[in-house]
């Protein structure tokens, strides 16, 4: 159930593209009542997906508030993010800033997670991770730069797709490519530190 309120804006904007593209005319009379006239009406479900992710992220975190009371960190990060790349696609008709969105972010977390443990010698991962599992410490370090790793490369993949491949194409992958491979990367994670906690669990009977 979490997995799928961490993804709400994500299954909002795939929603909200897929729904505006099979009412076309609907489509881009609302957005030339909204935004402006003369705006293609092949871009319309762009905008008015984009509009919808804006409104989703802010909903997402509105919830987290009502619920906890306090909201994370990365959800605000996201909110900036989506505002100010989603509102440059909305204000200037341009759906590359929208696809650099995950980029943004997936870089972000990235520099966060690598620069937090070079600068301040703070290991996020293991920070987020530690109350469950436990671990060498060599491998809290190696775990902390393949996240760090994977983000890098996740939004350049991004970047890939967004430029050599049509709209639809990305749109796709945003929600179901991304998502399987950070289900793909966690699982193989898991395998990989399965091994660990094994020999962990067993020095700690010896001793």
């Amino acid at each position: 159930m979490k997995i799928l309120f961490d993804l709400l804006p994500v299954i909002f904007f795939f929603a909200a593209y897929k729904t505006a593209g099979f009412f076309p005319d609907e489509a881009h009379a609302l957005v030339t009542k909204w935004l402006a006239e003369g705006i293609p009406a092949d871009q319309a479900p762009i905008l008015i997906a984009t509009f919808i992710t804006i409104v989703a992220t802010a909903l997402q975190i509105g919830i987290v508030w009502l619920k906890h009371r306090k909201v994370d960190r990365m959800l605000w990060i996201s909110l900036i993010v989506i505002t100010i790349l989603g509102g440059a696609t909305l204000a200037f008709h341009n759906p590359k800033f929208i696809q650099w969105k995950p980029t943004a972010l997936y870089w972000m977390f990235g520099l966060i997670l690598f620069g937090s443990n070079l600068i301040f010698r703070r290991n996020l991962i293991r920070r987020m991770l530690e109350g469950q599992i436990r671990l060498p410490d060599p491998i809290w370090l190696r775990l902390n730069l393949a996240w760090a790793l994977f983000f890098v490369i996740l939004g350049t993949l991004n970047l890939y797709v967004a430029y050599r491949f049509s709209e639809e194409v990305w749109v796709n992958f945003k929600l179901f490519g991304c998502t399987a491979l950070v289900f793909v990367f966690a699982i193989a994670q898991g395998l990989y530190l399965s091994k660990h906690l094994i020999e962990d669990n067993a020095d700690n009977a010896n001793h």
